[in-house]
């Protein structure tokens, strides 16, 4: 009881300091109604999108989560057509219930004949049992039916996607849930308010809503326009092993199933899960891309062919766009870091020492507070687990800083002896939003190696903590055994101030 009371104390003290900090962002239930969103996250949200032919979108407030009285927590997005599909999910071992039904769809209709995805936030639907499994499959059987007998009988299966988003362990409203899908059927449209309202429908403690869109031509076709849309949610749990968060794509290029699952795995792996904000994988995570072929052109049937090759690099540089948005709204961040590891032995070797380093809390805390103390990256390097033999030699390994304006790095490390550095122009480039931090391995022990990685985190800050904490105050029994509780809630005091009052062992 004595260690409980004195993490309250300190947590209020905490949350009253930092409420009141200048890096401070108040999250609410889900994204801001307009002219609410954070001045510094406004540029990100799109004013005009072009949107796949044939797909249309909507976003409505049910009150899944009793607390949300106004924001809209419900979002469908459907074809007018059938389409091919595929998607990647959590390697969490607790699965929420719509990724195993969604798992399921595919894999029964072998990624084709898709034609919505239905999702809310507020519940995330995980750790609920069989009736959990029972209500992700009842959503998507009432899209089923507003599709007017897309279920196809022979396969047994729905056509709709499922996901869900927000607290563990706890059961979804369902009824009020059900009740609101033939509405959300009829709000389809695809307007540019629609798709943005679908993509503040799925968000829970992010600042903005996360959308995206762009038109793009292929060498088969050249004048032939397409277009790829695509929306995600997240700011915390954030660091991926399979998929991250919830991500959906929507493209109306003529892509089979067949297509689409390498292309999505060759993505993501470069992207959604290159990405990282706390080092947490959610137990709900998925990404999910629909292709209906609706501007016709010829079918991509194999990624190694002129359109496969094109299509390859627009769905990756698009996945990368789109997950960035989740690391520049991570919980109490202040900075954007993108760590390049270049001249590496293989590209596994070079991800794993850029993921090492992106988790690292002695590299983060030290960028919140300017410090530029190459060390701590060296550090990481140098403890990575995993790597091939002679991966890093420690007399070929260079460190940099990269600013944002384009001059030339900061040397810090170079072949493995340390520069003379300019803590003044240093303190200027950690004092900016966006930096790249580049690590040189110089190749592999037997000189061998050109491969490179790139990985994009943020900082943690004071309000990283305090996002967390102020929930000590809210549970009367503790945080051991609270419904929605986050590991990473205790986790935190060894990163930050409480170092005398560590719950873990």
């Amino acid at each position: 009881m004595a260690l409980k009371s004195k993490i309250c104390t300190a947590s209020t003290a905490f949350r009253q300091a930092f409420e009141n900090s200048p890096y401070h962002i108040a999250r609410s239930y889900s994204a801001p109604v307009a002219g609410s969103i954070p001045a510094s996250k406004q540029k990100y949200v799109p004013t005009s999108g072009t949107y796949p032919k044939g797909f249309l979108a909507t976003g409505l407030h049910v009150g899944v989560k009793p607390s949300n009285t106004q924001f809209p927590d419900l979002a469908l997005l459907a074809s007018e057509t059938s389409c091919s599909s595929a998607a990647v999910f959590t390697q969490n071992k607790f699965q929420a219930a719509p990724v195993t039904v969604s798992r399921g769809v595919i894999e029964r209709r072998s990624g084709e004949g898709i034609r919505a995805i239905v999702i809310n936030s507020g519940c995330a639907n995980a750790v609920t049992g069989k009736a959990g499994l029972q209500d992700a499959s009842a959503m998507g059987r009432a899209v089923d039916t507003c599709l007017d007998g897309s279920r196809d009988q022979r396969l047994d299966s729905s056509s709709t996607l499922v996901m869900s988003t927000g607290v563990i362990g706890q059961r979804l409203p369902i009824s009020k849930i059900l009740s609101a899908i033939p509405s959300a059927y009829s709000s389809l449209s695809s307007s540019h308010q629609d798709w943005l309202l679908a993509a503040r429908a799925i968000c829970t403690t992010d600042t903005f809503p996360k959308l995206l869109s762009r038109t793009f031509t292929l060498p088969s076709s050249p004048g032939r326009t397409y277009s790829l849309a695509g929306m995600t949610k997240g700011a915390g749990m954030i660091h991926p092993n399979m998929a991250t968060l919830l991500a959906m794509l929507f493209t109306d290029a003529p892509i089979p199933a067949t297509t689409l699952k390498p292309l999505l795995s060759h993505a993501v792996e470069r992207s959604f899960n290159a990405i990282s904000v706390d080092g947490d994988t959610s137990t709900n995570d998925t990404l999910a891309i629909l292709a209906n072929g609706a501007a016709g052109g010829q079918a991509i049937t194999s990624l190694d062919s002129a359109d496969g090759k094109a299509i390859t690099e627009i769905v990756t540089d698009f996945t990368q766009q789109l997950s960035q948005l989740v690391v520049r709204d991570g919980e109490g961040a202040t900075k954007f870091i993108r760590v390049r590891v270049v001249n590496a032995a293989s590209y596994p070797d070079a991800k794993k020492i850029a993921s090492t380093i992106a988790r690292s809390p002695l590299v983060k805390t030290a960028l919140y507070g300017k410090d530029a103390n190459w060390g701590r990256i060296l550090c990481a390097v140098g403890y990575t687990d995993g790597l091939s033999p002679g991966a890093v030699v420690p007399e070929k390994t260079s460190v940099s800083f990269v600013p944002n304006d384009g001059s030339e790095p900061l040397k810090l490390l170079v072949c493995g002896e340390p520069e003379a550095v300019d803590e003044n122009r240093a303190g200027k480039i950690l004092g900016e939003e966006d930096l790249e931090i580049l690590v040189d391995l110089g190749g592999s022990e037997s000189g061998e190696g050109r491969e490179e990685a790139n990985y994009w985190f943020c900082d943690f800050s004071h309000v990283s903590l305090t996002f967390d904490v102020p929930s000590f105050t809210s549970y009367p029994g503790g945080l051991r055994g609270v419904t929605g509780v986050r590991d990473d809630q205790w986790r935190l005091q060894d990163v930050t101030t409480f170092s005398g009052l560590r719950p873990r062992g």
